[in-house]
C-alpha cells in the first residue's frame, strides 16, 4: 500500500473495516484502490475523493456521498440504492447496469460518464446535470430535463416515460428507440438529436417541438408518404 499523506491512500485493495479505519485517520482521498464486491452499506463518505478506483458488484446502499467526487472509478453493476449524492461529481465514470433507485441525486453532475442501463427509479433529482454521457437503455423514467440544455446524451433504447423535455435544447446525442410513452416534448428543440425510431403512436408527443427537414421527412415516410 501506499500512503500518499495524511489524508490519502492509493495502490490497494481494502475491505470494509480497512476503509472504515482510514475514514476515522481523517484519510478523504483514495486512488487507485479496489473495492469490488465489498459491502460498504451505510459509511459515511461526504467529501471524499476516489480516482481511478473499483467498485464493481459493489453495495454501498445509503451511504453518505454527499459532496463527493469520482474521477475515471469503474463500478459495473454497484448498488446505490438510497444513497445521499447530493452535490456529488462524477467524471469519466464507467457506471453501467448501477442501480440508483430511491437515491438522492439533487444538484449531482455527470460528466463523461458511462451508465448504460442504469436504474434511476424514484429518485430525487432536482437540479441534476448530464453531458456527454451513455444512458442507452437507462430506466429514467419521470426525469424532469425542463429547459435543459442536452449536450451529447444518448439516449438510444432508455426508458423515458413520462419524462418532462419541454422547452430542452439537445445539443447531439440520439433518442434512438427510446420508450416514450407520455413523454412532454412542447418547444424542445430537437433539431440537433437522433431521434429515429419513432413509433406513428408517438408522433403526437412532438406537437410544439422544433424538428429539422430531415427529421420531418422522416416522420412523413412512417406514415408512407414519398417526400420528393
Amino acid at each position: 500500500m501506499e500512503q500518499l499523506n495524511t489524508n490519502a491512500v492509493a495502490g490497494v485493495a481494502l475491505s470494509r473495516a480497512e476503509l472504515e479505519e482510514h475514514l476515522a485517520q481523517g484519510v478523504r482521498r483514495f486512488e487507485s484502490c479496489t473495492f469490488d464486491d465489498e459491502d460498504l452499506s451505510r459509511l459515511d463518505l461526504q467529501g471524499c475523493t476516489f480516482e481511478r478506483c473499483t467498485f464493481a458488484g459493489a453495495i454501498l446502499f445509503a451511504c453518505k456521498l454527499a459532496r463527493s467526487h469520482w474521477l475515471r472509478c469503474r463500478a459495473g453493476g454497484v448498488d446505490l440504492e438510497s444513497v445521499d449524492a447530493v452535490d456529488a461529481r462524477f467524471d469519466g465514470c464507467d457506471l453501467n447496469n448501477a442501480k440508483w433507485r430511491r437515491a438522492k441525486l439533487a444538484s449531482a453532475a455527470f460528466h463523461g460518464c458511462k451508465l448504460t442501463g442504469a436504474s434511476f427509479e424514484e429518485v430525487a433529482h432536482l437540479g441534476i446535470h448530464f453531458e456527454e454521457c451513455l444512458l442507452v437503455g437507462a430506466d429514467m423514467r419521470g426525469f424532469s430535463f425542463k429547459k435543459a440544455t442536452l449536450k451529447q446524451l444518448e439516449f438510444s433504447e432508455a426508458y423515458l416515460s413520462g419524462c418532462d423535455f419541454r422547452e430542452a435544447v439537445f445539443e447531439g446525442g440520439s433518442l434512438r428507440n427510446a420508450v416514450l410513452k407520455l413523454a412532454k416534448f412542447q418547444g424542445a428543440d430537437l433539431r440537433a438529436t437522433n431521434i429515429e425510431g419513432v413509433r406513428l403512436t408517438e408522433v403526437g408527443l412532438f406537437k410544439g417541438a422544433v424538428i429539422s427537414h430531415a427529421q420531418a421527412a422522416a416522420f412523413l415516410r412512417e406514415l408512407d408518404l414519398v417526400v420528393i
